[in-house]
């Protein structure tokens, strides 16, 4: 059995900014401040996005824990109003819909997910593509730690917790779109699968010696065939 963990901006789908600005919204309502423009959101998780963004703006971390929960909660209304404003600028990355289903049709894979942002924004991103984010079976999200590479050990634990199982670090496949993907799954011996439908390119995904790469996720066979090696 082999645990297929996706990310969800860049190579699920994408939102047209929605995220960023949100964030940036929040931020601006509960410290003052919209953070830096050219800060790349890119890879991380919420929480570390807004903690670097604070501190780049020199607020200590004792102010940044005091009200970081309401900066997300604010952060979710934002995503949500931004979202339902223009439901058109969300859409899904090219083969997505067809792997998904792909991998969650097979008795040997568990479809889930490995993502930066919180779990009530990953629902509302994915339900602003049409993706029912119950199917989704064991998931890792940037509301569980604030350290991308934390977040494979989630995974596991969560396998443990809701199916009973133990998912060893070389039956768990992460798929994402950034250099942070590639890396995160290291540390239990997890392999990466890169996907050039973000801000990178195959050659500056492949400079990350993941296990595979792709420019897209449209030829399922290939991609499937990568997961199951």
């Amino acid at each position: 059995m082999k645990l297929v963990l996706f990310d969800i901006d860049g190579t699920i789908l994408w939102t047209d900014g929605a995220g960023r600005r949100s964030m940036e919204a929040a931020l601006e309502a509960v410290y003052g401040m919209p953070g830096d423009p050219s800060y790349r959101y890119d890879g991380k998780t919420d929480r570390q996005i807004a903690r670097e963004q604070l501190r780049a703006a020199g607020v200590p971390d004792r102010d940044i824990d005091a009200r970081l929960d309401a900066l997300l909660d604010t952060y979710l209304r934002n995503l949500t109003d931004v979202l339902a404003s223009d439901p058109l600028a969300a859409r899904l990355c090219e083969g997505v819909e067809v792997l998904l289903d792909a991998v969650e049709a097979r008795p040997d894979t568990i479809l889930g997910l490995l993502t930066g942002n919180v779990e009530g924004g990953a629902a509302r991103k994915l339900g602003a593509v049409g993706i029912d984010f119950t199917r989704f079976r064991v998931n890792a999200f940037g509301s569980d730690h604030e350290h991308r590479p934390e977040l494979p050990r989630v995974a596991q634990q969560r396998a443990r917790t809701a199916l009973g199982m133990d998912v060893p670090g070389e039956r768990i496949v992460i798929i994402g779109d950034t250099p942070a993907d590639i890396a995160c799954g290291r540390p239990i011996g997890a392999r990466a699968i890169g996907v050039a439908t973000g801000r990178y390119g195959v050659d500056d995904l492949a400079a990350h010696a993941p296990h595979a790469v792709f420019p897209d996720l449209r030829d399922t066979d290939r991609v499937l065939e990568a997961i199951l090696a």
